[in-house]
């Protein structure tokens, strides 16, 4: 990959990163409700979880689901279902008397759900197809690294953005007013990545 290429990655890897979409809005509201410390985990396990994801949809997935057009209907229908769920628990967050039992994302949790986030596969294809086009191991491998060094530094901001809002955040009725926001806009985000 030439220095053009890398550069223009960084800059695809950044704004694809720090934009609105399914996993910002998680740790927005995660930061919003448990803080920074406690949405690490979370944090760690996107960036981690999406690194892995574009080097085997690099290696070989595209083509599983290229034989395979069920599967992507198969996988849109269960990432809708997944990301109704997951805003309908946003939304019923307890206010801050409710803290102790609440837990936010895991580590696990975060990988897991970049494979059903349709925002990531956008972004994992897009980033393939435009820069390692011939899905070969060092090119790839180069994508996923790109990413894993911008990728992090950019989904951090979400969560620090929740950790700033939850100083206004302390009455019980803005909070659960945050809370529905940041499930609606959940859903939102994942609309225009569900209907492409």
């Amino acid at each position: 990959m030439s220095q053009t290429d890398i550069a223009a990655l960084v800059l695809f890897a950044f704004v694809t990163s720090v934009t609105p979409g399914p996993n910002n809005m998680m740790l927005l509201a995660s930061g919003a409700n448990f803080g920074l410390r406690r949405s690490l985990p979370h944090m760690l396990g996107v960036a981690l979880g999406f690194v892995a994801m574009v080097a085997l949809v690099g290696l070989g997935v595209m083509q599983l689901l290229a034989h395979s057009p069920g599967a992507g209907r198969v996988m849109s229908g269960a990432a809708l279902v997944y990301l109704l769920w997951l805003a309908w628990k946003i939304a019923h967050a307890h206010a801050p008397k409710g803290r102790a039992r609440a837990r936010p994302f895991g580590f696990w949790q975060a990988v897991a759900f970049q494979w059903v986030n349709p925002k990531a596969w956008v972004m994992a294809l897009s980033a393939l197809a435009a820069y390692a086009p011939a899905h070969d191991l060092a090119t790839t491998a180069q994508v996923a690294a790109i990413f894993g060094a911008v990728n992090l530094p950019s989904i951090s901001l979400w969560a620090m953005m929740g950790r700033g809002a939850a100083r206004l955040l302390h009455n019980p009725a803005r909070l659960r007013a945050f809370n529905i926001t940041m499930a609606v806009l959940l859903v939102a985000s994942t609309l225009p990545a569900l209907l492409m």
